[in-house]
């Protein structure tokens, strides 16, 4: 899936279908046209419950999205020490690897099984339609049909 935008923005796809996830990490040059409404989900940070943020110091925050997390960050002026894992995230503050976690959450209940809680939500998560920019202007009624037709079946 991670490969779908880089297929759109250099011209091998017209369209593709890509988690909003993917999107965010990847910020590939695509268009996209329409939440699709299925996979949904969250970007969530996570930390043990009862943790307490010592504002002092960067926050070393676990995850496997490393652009989302600079880029919330950043937005929030905060300081922070990433570390990139491919695996179980959760772990992070566990081991004292990290203070918290970025990552995606659906039910919660990973987080629960490893006594951690959501303290902030960073933005919504699901399926999208997106189209090559380039496409988009040359191929125009027959992506815009399609996307009415997907409009149509997922509302």
């Amino acid at each position: 899936p991670s490969d779908v935008p880089t297929y759109v923005a250099r011209g091998a796809a017209d369209i593709g279908i890509v988690g909003k996830d993917t999107l965010l990490e990847e910020n590939a040059d695509v268009y996209e046209l329409l939440d699709l409404g299925f996979g949904k989900c969250k970007f969530a940070i996570a930390a043990p419950n009862g943790y307490i943020e010592d504002e002092s110091r960067p926050l070393i925050v676990a995850t496997k999205y490393v652009n989302v997390a600079k880029n919330y960050y950043e937005k929030k002026e905060r300081k922070i020490d990433i570390i990139k894992l491919n695996g179980s995230v959760e772990l992070g503050p566990l081991v004292d690897l990290s203070d918290v976690i970025l990552d995606i959450v659906e039910t919660g209940s990973t987080l629960k099984e490893n006594n951690l809680s959501v303290i902030e939500d960073v933005a919504d998560i699901s399926a999208r339609l997106i189209a090559n920019t380039a496409s988009l202007k040359l191929r125009k009624a027959e992506i815009e049909e399609l996307q009415k037709k997907l409009e149509a079946v997922t509302k």
